[in-house]
């Protein structure tokens, strides 16, 4: 597998791998069934042996479970482990029911997460989102409290707007912005990714497959119990348009002799060294794909090609990441 370097996660931030892994869909999240639990453990190993060591999990991850196995997998090699964590969101019965960022929900949230990762620091905390039902005075400057009691060490937030990144480095420097970035969805383009530049913020980038469309495995009709159906770019003309553009990436992955998966990541990788494609995985048979991924070059006629070819509106229909 290709070795994996080290990055700064922000300016003069912690180094951290600059390939992560996400670990959400090791655990029943919308209904959805619980992978192998011992499969998912030995894949964070995996990773973790191979200098992946950035791990993202969120407290609502299968309500806990996904923290209780990274704490597993981190058992005993702390030290091994840089682990990010989000907190805010609501379920009940497997339906999100809203956000709750009152300090004193955060202030509860941790002391769970904590316990479940069996850890006593969490390297990177962050609000999910940002919903301005709280002043992110208050959901920022409860982060900042944790972090001066020793129970965080970095401030992270997550699908937010430019102005509320610009509003929330103000109040306490951040560390980290997470946010879906792809091939197909580039609008962060436009304003949030040059202020988190400019401000010094590494970029968390997830979704490099967007849903899916990129992987060159989507055929269309759907199956009928797929997520994606909730979403308009996976409908009707829209998805017949969308495969037809995903097309292009597909000749190219077989010609340099890749998968569409890896090349969609690649393209992630390429677009600054600030930047970090989070990968979501669950079974130890993708790690050796996606790290070789970050191996993958692109000639100055193939990023020409694809800049042009996926450029903002070319893929049709909006996701959740349109908020």
């Amino acid at each position: 597998m290709t070795t994996i370097t080290k990055i700064h996660l922000g300016q003069d931030g912690p180094l951290v791998s600059k390939l992560g892994l996400g670990c959400m869909r090791m655990s029943p999240v919308w209904g959805s069934r619980a992978n192998d639990e011992s499969e998912s453990v030995a894949t964070i190993q995996m990773a973790l042996d191979n200098g992946i060591n950035f791990l993202n999990t969120g407290d609502f991850y299968g309500a806990g479970h996904n923290e209780m196995l990274v704490g597993k997998a981190i058992k005993g090699r702390r030290d091994d482990a840089f682990v990010s964590v989000k907190f805010g969101a609501i379920f009940y019965n497997n339906q999100w029911l809203g956000l709750d960022l009152r300090p004193v929900a955060i202030k509860n949230f941790i002391n769970y997460s904590l316990v479940r990762l069996g850890i006593d620091t969490i390297d990177l905390y962050q609000p999910c989102r940002l919903d301005n039902s709280v002043p992110v005075e208050d959901v920022v400057g409860t982060v900042a409290d944790l972090i001066k009691e020793g129970k965080v060490r970095y401030l992270g937030v997550s699908e937010i707007n430019a102005e509320q990144l610009r509003k929330a480095h103000s109040i306490h420097p951040v560390t980290a912005l997470e946010i879906g970035y792809s091939l197909a969805d580039r609008q962060i383009e436009s304003e949030l990714l040059p202020t988190a530049k400019e401000l010094g913020i590494g970029v968390v980038a997830f979704a490099n497959t967007a849903e899916g469309l990129l992987t060159g495995d989507m055929k269309a009709p759907l199956p009928a119990d797929s997520y994606q159906h909730h979403f308009p770019r996976f409908q009707g003309e829209n998805l017949m348009k969308n495969l037809a553009t995903v097309e292009v990436l597909k000749q190219m992955a077989e010609a340099k002799g890749y998968t569409p998966t890896q090349l969609a990541i690649a393209w992630v990788n390429a677009q600054g060294g600030h930047i970090m494609p989070l990968v979501s995985m669950s079974k130890r048979s993708r790690l050796p794909e996606n790290t070789d991924a970050m191996g993958i070059t692109f000639t100055p006629e193939e990023a020409e090609l694809l800049d042009t070819h996926f450029a903002p509106g070319a893929i049709v229909g909006g996701t959740y990441l349109q908020r």
